[in-house]
Order: C-alpha cells, then sequence, then structure tokens
C-alpha cells in the first residue's frame, strides 16, 4: 500500500503505511523474543521495550525513528502537525524503502520471510 500510495501521490499515506508495517513486524519480534509486546503505535517505545531487541536493531536507529515520527501527524491530521510540514516526494519514496529493510531483517531474526 506504501508503494501504490507513493505512486499516486498520495505521501502521508505512503509514510503512515509504512510505519504500520513496520510497526506490526516489530511486535512479532518481541512477541516471539518475550511473549508479549507494550500496548503502543510508538516504534521507538517498541524498540526500546526489550534490551535484547534494542540492540538487535540498534543499527536501524536512524530509519526507525524518521519512520515513527510519521504515525501521530499522518493518520490524526488534526492531532498533530508534522513539524517540517507534509512528507516531502523523497520523504515519501524512502518510506516503503525503509520499512522492506527493516522488516525484512526483523523477518530475518525470527526465521521467517519477509
Amino acid at each position: 500500500m506504501a508503494e501504490y500510495a507513493v505512486s499516486s501521490g498520495i505521501f502521508r499515506q505512503a509514510c503512515f503505511h509504512a510505519q504500520q508495517a513496520v510497526e506490526k513486524a516489530l511486535k512479532g519480534l518481541l512477541v516471539a523474543r518475550t511473549g508479549t509486546h507494550p500496548r503502543s503505535h510508538s516504534l521507538e517505545r517498541l524498540w526500546f521495550s526489550d534490551p535484547v531487541v534494542h540492540e538487535e536493531l540498534r543499527a536501524w536507529r536512524e530509519r526507525l525513528t524518521g519512520l515513527d515520527a510519521f504515525y501521530l501527524p499522518t493518520r490524526y491530521a488534526d492531532a498533530v502537525p508534522l513539524e517540517a510540514g507534509e512528507p516531502t516526494p523523497e520523504e515519501a519514496r524512502a518510506s516503503p524503502e525503509d520499512a522492506k529493510a527493516i522488516v525484512a531483517e526483523i523477518a530475518a531474526r525470527i526465521g521467517g520471510a519477509a
């Protein structure tokens, strides 16, 4: 969906769906490692919730925090304004690529295919 949104010029949705893909993958990794996950949409909160998961994904910090910034303002447009305005075409194009890379890393760590 994120890739389709980019190709359709719907940049908020591209960023939102990319964030969602990583959120679900992170929750899957946490369940695989700990049996549970925090009730949160925040990638940073999920990432920091377990020291082992945090360490495993340390190299992805910049991409995780970048995607995390998109959740609230792209899901709830009137809740929190985007600090830098609307996602740029470059951010929208990068978001699905970042998500695919992170999901593939997580899938490899839990023994599944991305």
